[in-house]
Order: structure tokens, then C-alpha cells, then sequence
């Protein structure tokens, strides 16, 4: 496995429209490239990631909600000098190839979302609460599942990936411009 770069804004391949992986790609190379992301995810720290933020315009992502482990002993870190303890986490990673929204609901969420690919920045998003998705594995099988809460925000966050959508791009025009001098501040302070 591989950690691979991760695009950042304002790279022009993010505005990449994926395309779907055809049925003779299902193999060996699609499961290393999902591995890779997963690797590339747990490092960023992220709880998903489209294979387009890898420089690959195709419809695939993968994500890891990492829900606590009440089972598990907490975690012991150190950050800038001071330790610090997290709830421990399971993984529960899951792929999606080819995606596919049949049913959103009218109802919205908004959730605070960030995104690898506008590293420190973070925004309320108002998505459809739950959803119905459409998707193959990485054996090619169908499956259509119901989603809610953070999983079916996360889905369609990542979705918009495939069609070379940013969550900043749902902002208004003013809260976006205000977000990309805030990352340009960032990385000049950098």
C-alpha cells in the first residue's frame, strides 16, 4: 500500500467529471487503488476520499466514519508538547464504485463539513438527511442501500467528488471567497 498526494484547491483536476469504472476494470488494480485511499485517508486524517483527490477520474471513493470503540482502551498522543487521550475507534471502511443517488429525501441535514482537498477550512452544508444509493464492490456486484446521518452527508459529499464539485462550492459566493483567502492565508503562514 501507498500514501499518494492528495489535490489540493485550486487544482484544475478536481473539476474533473469522473468516469465509471467498466465492467473489464474490476480486478486487482481498482482493489489496490481503493487500499491506497484508505492508507492515504487514515494518514490525512480523513473519514472519506474520492479517487479524483488522487489525480484519478474515476467513479470510485471510500470512506471510514471510524466510529468509537467503546471496547477499546483509550488512545494516549502527544500534540505541540501536551498529551492528550481520544476515545479509541474502530475502522468500518467501505467502498463505493460507481455511485449512483436514486432517492434523496426532501428533508436536509446540515453538518459542518471539511475536506482533504481544502485542508483547515470547514463550513455548514445543507444536504439531504437520507438517501438511497445505488453502488457496485470492488468484485463488481450490485448492492442499494438506505443511508442517514453522517454516512449519507459523507456519500454525497464524496459524490460530488465524481462530478468535480467542492462542498465550498455550495457556499454563497461571499462565505467561498472568504473560505479560499482564509486556506491562501494558511499556506502562506505555512
Amino acid at each position: 500500500m501507498a500514501i499518494l498526494e492528495i489535490l489540493e484547491v485550486p487544482d484544475p483536476r478536481l473539476k474533473t467529471v469522473s468516469e465509471p469504472v467498466k465492467p473489464e476494470e474490476f480486478g486487482d488494480e481498482l482493489k489496490k487503488l481503493a487500499d491506497d485511499m484508505f492508507e492515504t485517508m487514515y494518514a490525512a486524517p480523513g473519514i472519506g476520499l474520492a479517487a479524483i483527490q488522487v489525480g484519478v477520474p474515476k467513479r470510485l471513493l471510500v470512506i471510514d466514519l471510524q466510529p468509537e470503540d467503546p471496547d477499546a482502551e483509550p488512545v494516549e498522543c502527544e500534540h505541540d508538547g501536551h498529551k492528550h487521550t481520544h476515545p479509541a475507534t474502530k475502522k468500518e471502511p467501505r467502498v463505493f464504485v460507481n455511485p449512483v443517488i436514486v432517492d434523496p429525501a426532501e428533508e436536509l441535514s446540515t453538518y459542518q463539513e471539511g475536506c482533504l482537498s481544502v485542508p483547515e477550512i470547514y463550513a455548514d452544508v445543507d444536504r439531504p438527511a437520507t438517501c438511497t444509493v445505488r453502488y457496485q464492490d470492488l468484485d463488481g456486484n450490485e448492492h442499494e442501500e438506505q443511508l442517514e446521518g453522517l454516512m449519507a452527508t459523507c456519500l454525497q459529499h464524496e459524490m460530488d467528488h465524481l462530478e468535480g464539485i467542492l462542498f465550498i462550492d455550495h457556499l454563497s459566493r461571499l462565505k467561498r471567497n472568504m473560505a479560499l483567502k482564509k486556506l491562501k492565508k494558511i499556506r502562506q503562514a505555512a
